[in-house]
């Protein structure tokens, strides 16, 4: 089952991602560390079966490219007339951070708008204020339920005692009985590592489906999920 997801973020929203995640510098990026971050996570999305469009590989090599070429030895005199291989990466980085506060302006300006022809929310109180949680954050959050999961499960899952068509069901009943509930609670539940994978897939294709949102306080914040028709209800 390839899965597809409008929510799905660019490449360059990853780097940023795992830039902010371990407070780095952005003018001065440890590119080894983020290139073994960066391909991890891909790693990840193939063994999840998501699918990765070609800029995802794109990026890859170029972190590498960059990665190389800062193991090479240079010559002091060399070196300071030499551009950082960085350079052109951080450039693209900066313009794509002002292009996407641009949009998220926009985005909150239009939810202004819409508070003065719509009734508020009685559903959520109005100091807890959510955000849709990034692909990135579910799949962080994943890794982190998970830990080290042979590669074998993944291909034994599908076959094995649980199904996603189970889990999303089982997903959905719950979320008639509360109105949110943890992510970390869903995995929690869970008896096996094989059984945290299938929660997983469930999960990502009930966000595919429009029939549920994932959702934080901030970034890299505990996520909850919860009903998208009881989302647009409250509005």
């Amino acid at each position: 089952m390839k899965i597809r997801l409008d929510i799905f973020e660019g490449p360059l929203d990853l780097l940023i991602y795992l830039i902010k995640k371990n407070h780095l510098n952005i003018y001065d990026i440890p590119v080894a560390t983020v290139c073994e971050q960066y391909l991890q996570f891909l790693e990840l999305m193939k063994l999840l079966d998501i699918n990765i469009a070609s800029e995802y590989m794109v990026m890859a090599a170029t972190l590498i490219h960059i990665k190389s070429k800062m193991l090479l030895p240079r010559e002091e005199e060399a070196s300071q007339e030499e551009a950082d291989p960085r350079e052109e990466l951080v450039k693209k980085i900066l313009e794509y951070q002002k292009f996407k506060e641009v949009a998220n302006y926009l985005k909150e300006k239009e939810k202004e708008r819409l508070r003065y022809v719509t009734r508020p929310s009685t559903e959520i109180p109005q100091e807890e204020v959510y955000f849709e949680a990034s692909i990135f954050d579910l799949i962080n959050a994943f890794k982190t339920a998970l830990k080290d999961v042979p590669k074998d499960i993944f291909f034994e899952v599908v076959k094995d005692e649980f199904t996603v068509e189970e889990k999303i069901h089982d997903i959905l009943h719950l979320l008639v009985v509360k109105e949110r509930i943890p992510l970390s609670e869903l995995f929690g539940s869970a008896s096996s590592k094989m059984e945290i994978v299938v929660i997983f897939l469930a999960i990502l294709e009930l966000i595919k489906l429009r029939e549920i949102v994932a959702l934080q306080k901030e970034l890299f914040a505990p996520i909850v999920v919860v009903r998208k028709s009881r989302l647009e209800s409250a509005v």
